[in-house]
């Protein structure tokens, strides 16, 4: 029976509908306007594991020497066709171009070195000096270099063969060309997002409900919970470091879950309607039912993202900040205004309705259907189903033992991307120069230390050459640069030179974007199991407070365990292994480290979330007398269409991410639709039923 507490809100509600409704709409407005420069806002650091050794030697080595800004952007320049750079109608255009560029933008350009006239012009040209290079390092730093750059890119002459100076083919490497590439292309995922799925989901949402008015209303929460999440990131820009991640996650947070809520809170007030309930007791019950499970679905989802604040890479803080404002106001929208405009729209829910779909299925109809039935065969041999389906399950999370990680890379972009391009013929040319090298910072050494510390290290293999000075030295501080040969071997490479014999008084340390990315790959693995181990307890306690049930509870977490190792290893099979990869467009490579958290905390989360709304439908029938056969089957019968639906619906907003030129997006999309598939059909319409009916035998 529905709480006396809730029905006493639904009916405040009901009896407050218009100024309820009113005062939300002018809430995300306002909401909206303020975060409307949002995107603007967002930044592009937090990538690097702030505890690790080789952010404490960046730091130090920056703050004695200033920011490494040899890599920041690279001018790969290609000679017209019979001329060499060293040809004066080629080497004198291009040099004026430059000195021009350092005289305009003295606020944004630090320093340019090129071929023809830096310390590295012996390095700065190919064998048959039909290329050369430019090194233009950028002033400020994070998102300051970013906008620097962006100031100055349509200024550099490149984008058209033959269109640069003297003739000459300028192409654009380096880290910000990447990021900005990166950058552009959330940007694009997350208007595509709004542009595209919300038209589709209020399509598909008009065949679900046979109606205009209740097809639109779950849109309207999504639209609201994406403006009003907007107003509150842009607050948090304030005074945090927001990561661009973030907006792309509000995003399909916004669309999938608060579409999701609205789709069960329309739902049962309409099934509520059908039996005979009056508005006002149609709103009430709606709340008390629904309303609760939305609730507890968005405590779960929230808790399971917040777990992400147990690691200290940025862009992983940055993910809950956007993802829990999201399903937080997406619920507290669910319970308020969504059951204010049903109260106003009443019985017109089904206005402008096409009748074949519009009408809602008697409980006969309901107790007889596709997924009534599909319980039932679930549960005359539940051992035998279960068995199965576990195994099959687990078989598909085999691949998992190939998974590879990496950080931010040239190969996450398209194939055609100008950036990727450039910087894959730049290491092509350049195998020598690394627009990544790795660092050592080494502090408090002679110069015989200094030299034997560099022997040694110059013994390691995988380098591209012998570590050289790459800052002079300053209050016995040193940093000595080598390429790395192959990013595959980044991990032997840096524990071989982290096992550097240190002589008394001196401290070795390995720096570098390798080092940077591997110790945050390799801190998130470390962490790993306490994130494991965090959302399981909070799962479980939250599920026990929901169902007062330690087995239900138990139940539930290992359905997502297993929803959640059969998807990483669909994912490794496709985007490590690379199957498919010509069919998705993508490159295969490595999983990007912190997709693979959100993944986890999400796919774990949603698991959990169907859960609950399947498990809460099972345990009203257990309280309403109905023994476990028919509690279970009652409980899927009444859930299947309606989870359906929201499944598909979450497949359509994280369907349009995998139209995206970038790689780590296309992880989550279809990292999501995978998981998605396997939960509404193989998970919790056969094994659930199979298992419970085990369980209360």
């Amino acid at each position: 029976m529905p709480r006396s507490g809730s029905l006493r809100w639904g009916r405040f509600i009901h009896r407050h509908r218009f100024l309820v409704l009113a005062a939300f709409l002018l809430f995300v407005l306002f909401s909206g306007w303020y975060g409307r420069d949002l995107s603007g806002r967002l930044t592009q650091e937090g990538w690097f594991d702030e505890s690790s050794e080789s952010v404490a030697a960046a730091t130090l080595a920056d703050s004695t020497f200033g920011r490494d800004t040899d890599s920041d952007l690279i001018l790969l320049y290609t000679a017209p066709d019979g001329k060499t750079v060293d040809d004066p109608t080629v080497r004198g255009p291009v040099t004026d171009q430059l000195t021009q560029l350092s005289a305009t933008y003295p606020d944004r350009i630090l320093k340019i070195d090129s071929y023809w006239d830096s310390p590295f012009s012996a390095q700065a040209t190919d064998t048959a000096h039909t290329h050369a290079f430019a090194s233009v390092g950028l002033r400020g730093s994070g998102t300051a270099t970013v906008e620097n750059y962006a100031a100055i890119k349509d200024h550099l002459g490149a984008g058209r063969d033959g269109g640069g100076p003297g003739g000459t083919t300028v192409q654009l490497a380096g880290l910000q060309p990447i990021v900005e590439g990166i950058n552009t292309g959330m940007q694009h995922d997350i208007k595509r997002a709004e542009v595209i799925a919300l038209p589709i989901v209020a399509i598909l949402l008009y065949f679900v409900f046979g109606g205009v008015i209740g097809a639109l209303l779950p849109v309207l929460i999504g639209g609201m919970t994406i403006l009003g999440t907007q107003g509150g990131l842009r607050l948090l820009t304030d005074h945090i470091d927001v990561n661009v991640f973030a907006g792309a996650v509000m995003t399909l947070v916004s669309l999938g879950l608060a579409i999701d809520y609205g789709l069960f809170t329309v739902t049962r007030f309409r099934a509520e309607l059908a039996a005979g309930r009056t508005v006002e007791q149609a709103v009430t019950r709606t709340i008390a039912t629904a309303g609760r499970t939305v609730l507890f679905s968005a405590a779960i989802v929230a808790t399971s993202l917040g777990t992400l604040f147990i690691f200290p890479n940025g862009v992983l803080r940055s993910v809950p900040y956007g993802g829990i404002s999201s399903v937080l106001l997406a619920a507290l929208l669910s319970v308020t205004a969504l059951p204010a405009a049903l109260g106003i729209v009443g019985h017109r829910i089904d206005t402008l309705g096409w009748k074949p779909f519009s009408r809602t299925k008697t409980q006969e109809q309901i107790d007889t259907g596709f997924f009534a039935r599909l319980a039932l065969s679930a549960m005359r041999r539940p051992l035998a189903v279960a068995v199965s389906l576990v195994l099959a399950l687990l078989a598909l999370s085999i691949p998992l033992r190939h998974i590879e990680f990496g950080g931010l890379s040239e190969r996450y972009l398209a194939a055609d991307n100008p950036a990727r391009i450039a910087q894959e013929r730049f290491d092509e040319l350049f195998p020598s120069f690394r627009t990544e090298p790795l660092k050592l910072v080494v502090v408090g050494a002679d110069p015989q230390q200094l030299s034997d510390i560099r022997f040694t290290a110059n013994q390691v293999p995988g380098l591209t050459g012998r570590f050289e000075p790459s800052a002079p030295t300053t209050d016995g501080i040193n940093v000595l640069a080598a390429g790395l040969a192959d990013k595959r071997d980044a991990d032997q490479v840096i524990t071989a030179l982290r096992a550097i014999p240190e002589p008394p008084g001196v401290e070795v340390m390995v720096a570098g974007v390798p080092a940077l990315e591997r110790d945050s790959i390799n801190g998130l693995l470390e962490g790993l199991p306490v994130l494991l181990a965090i959302l399981t307890a909070a799962a479980l306690t939250l599920l026990y407070a929901a169902f007062r049930s330690v087995v239900l509870a138990v139940k539930a977490v290992a359905m997502s365990a297993l929803s959640l190792l059969s998807t990483l290893g669909i994912l490794t099979w496709v985007f490590v292994q690379g199957h498919g990869a010509n069919i998705f467009q993508f490159t295969p490579g490595p999983l990007m480290f912190a997709v693979l958290a959100l993944i986890v905390t999400v796919v774990f989360g949603l698991s959990t979330d169907y859960e609950v709304f399947l498990l809460s439908r099972v345990s009203e029938a257990r309280v309403a007398g109905a023994d476990a056969p028919e509690a279970i089957r009652y409980g899927i019968a009444h859930t299947g269409g309606v989870i359906t639906s929201a499944a598909a619906i979450l497949i359509v907003v994280t369907g349009a991410f995998g139209f995206s030129d970038l790689v780590l997006m296309k992880y989550i999309a279809y990292g999501m639709i995978a998981a998605l598939i396997l939960d509404v059909t193989v998970v919790r319409m056969l094994l659930t039923p199979a298992v419970l009916k085990l369980i209360w035998r």
